[in-house]
């Protein structure tokens, strides 16, 4: 069973990989395009309505998606169970909305009409999530997929049609493209749920409209709608909730609050240009292992009790019953190789994250300069936008094993864990607001970054923030890893973490490469930025190839972990069962 529950988490996180690269590789498209159209202060302001929407979706849903994913009694339950997003998410979105236009406004156009529009759509992406809900509990990847690929292709062509028209049109519109575009997502999103899961629902019986529920001895069903279980694992996720959204949004909150709105629209900028990598690969694989580790760590059920003996049994078959089966297969034997293979996906996606992330650190940074200019023009060029990039490439890493530990604790964890998780969150926080409003407001540093204001001279913009992520989710990183090895030892497996790291001989060639890239650094400067990309190029082509030579052990076994298995070993082992 683990091997197929792992086949079809990989065949699912393939499709969501796949979906991310086609809507961010058409986002970042339209993003050069409308960027040379929009000053950094309307990116700045752009930033403070995602702001608005990430909190209402996060408060409303994030708690349930966790719970949903370790439901067993059937599909029906997780969709009404979703609906509990609308009623959580439509008074927040709309109160919030109402506090927002009562305080002080960033001096943008429409910005006021383009809260109440994100208000209103917050709530309608909410109506799409007990589709959300059905498809992640059947692994219906493929309707996740195209679902979310039809919305994302909806808001980048809403969003670009409005900067075109008002261009031509020669009206400042300020921030209403990106409010009309995250209004066109969120019914491209409800309207495709409905659509691609209508014969589905037919064929699996199950509504997407909530349904009652029948009691039975393992779950309670309030108003015979919600399952008590969940709903109790949900509202005590949700006060986590509060203090994971303070660390996950804190860089946002404390830029609105310290950073004037051109140093917002850099820090914007550089994290969504940053994030694509995070987003387009990490996010997809960190959403389907959390899954596909609930799945495998579930706890075994318990042993069918023995029948009882019959007196009117011929001794041969009293012989035949006590005698040992000739496949011991106990579910206890199938909980345990759950387990094995949890732990190796596990530490094989970190193995995995970081030899990514070796090329990364060491190209990117300095080709980020190079290409930037090209890429946005002078505008952006002159503010602190390349700087912040080139310094987010290693911030990625971090994301990575924190999106990946964290997901295996989401997936396994007690509510006492989730307690002890909450701690560690929050000294991990300490630590972010002081370093970070050290360099934002401290006058440490400075180089090419903008005077701050609000702080108390000099500091580092959005540069800082970036670096307080990194001490924030450092501290996440190792908690988590601390949990993920007592978690396993209490079962019985050791989880080595230098077993994690590359081989030497790729740490080893990766060290070397920082020295060739220092070394070489002005090689081609004659040919001005074509020549030094060209030699960062050839650099990174034999850098990558002697690191796929040297893990290619590796590579191999995740090709063996990953790849279908055929139809006559599915029959074998269905025999064999």
């Amino acid at each position: 069973m683990s091997n197929t529950v792992l086949s079809a988490s990989a065949k699912g996180a393939t499709f969501l990989i796949l979906l991310q690269i086609g809507s961010r590789a058409l986002t970042f498209g339209v993003n050069q395009f409308i960027l040379r159209y929009l000053s950094p202060e309307i990116l700045g302001g752009a930033v403070q309505l995602e702001l608005f929407s990430i909190t209402v979706l996060y408060f409303a849903r994030e708690s349930l998606r966790v719970a949903l994913q370790r439901q067993q009694d059937g599909v029906q339950a997780v969709i009404n169970l979703a609906y509990l997003a609308v009623l959580l998410g439509a008074p927040l979105s709309f109160f919030l909305a109402f506090l927002y236009l009562r305080s002080e406004l960033p001096n943008i156009v429409y910005f006021a009409d383009a809260i109440k529009v994100y208000a209103v759509a917050s709530v309608i992406e909410l109506l799409s999530e007990p589709g959300f809900a059905a498809a992640s509990q059947k692994m219906l990847y493929k309707v996740r997929a195209s679902a979310e690929g039809f919305a994302a292709l909806a808001r980048t062509a809403v969003t670009c049609g409005s900067v075109i028209l008002a261009h031509r049109a020669g009206t400042d519109v300020g921030v209403m493209p990106f409010a009309n575009g995250q209004l066109a997502f969120a019914m491209g999103l409800l309207v495709s749920y409905l659509y691609l899961l209508q014969p589905t629902d037919t064929e699996k019986r199950f509504s997407l409209l909530p349904k009652k529920m029948q009691n039975s001895k393992e779950t309670h069903y309030i108003l015979s709608y919600f399952s008590r279980p969940l709903c109790n694992l949900t509202f005590s996720l949700l006060l986590q909730s509060t203090l994971k959204y303070l660390l996950t949004q804190g860089d946002s909150i404390l830029l609105t609050t310290l950073a004037s709105l051109s140093d917002q629209g850099a820090y914007a900028l550089a994290s969504n240009y940053g994030g694509l990598i995070a987003r387009m690969v990490f996010q997809p694989i960190e959403e389907s292992s959390r899954n596909l580790f609930a799945r495998l760590c579930a706890p075994a059920p318990p042993p069918p009790p023995p029948p009882p003996p019959s007196s009117s049994a011929s001794p041969s078959s009293k012989a035949s019953s006590t005698s040992p089966p000739s496949e011991p297969r106990t579910s206890s034997d199938a909980a345990h190789s759950s387990l094995i293979q949890a732990h190796k996906t596990l530490t094989t996606i970190i193995h995995l994250y970081l030899l990514i992330s070796l090329p990364l650190v060491i190209l990117a940074p300095p080709l980020i300069p190079l290409l930037l200019p090209s890429l946005l023009g002078p505008r952006w060029s002159a503010t602190a936008a390349p700087h912040v990039l080139a310094t987010y490439m290693y911030y990625i890493p971090f994301l990575a094993l924190n999106g990946i530990v964290e997901a295996f604790v989401a997936a396994v964890a007690s509510s006492a864990d989730l307690a002890a998780q909450s701690v560690a969150m929050g000294a991990s926080f300490v630590g972010f607001g002081s370093v970070a409003w050290g360099l934002l407001g401290s006058g440490v540093g400075g180089g090419e970054e903008k005077v701050v204001e609000g702080g108390s001279g000099g500091g580092w913009g959005g540069t800082g923030l970036v670096v307080a992520n990194c001490v924030n989710l450092g501290g996440r990183i190792i908690w988590g890893m601390g949990f993920v090895r007592d978690w396993f030892g209490g079962r019985g497996l050791a989880v080595g973490w230098l077993g994690v790291l590359p081989s030497w001989g790729g740490l080893g060639l990766s060290v070397a490469m920082v020295g060739v890239v220092k070394g070489t650094e002005g090689w081609g400067g004659e040919y001005g930025v074509l020549g030094e990309v060209g030699r960062l190029g050839v650099i990174g082509s034999v850098y990558g190839g002697l690191l796929l030579f040297l893990e290619r052990r590796f590579l191999m076994e995740c090709y063996q972990m990953l790849r279908p298995i055929p139809q006559e070993v599915k029959e074998d082992e269905k025999k064999k069962r």
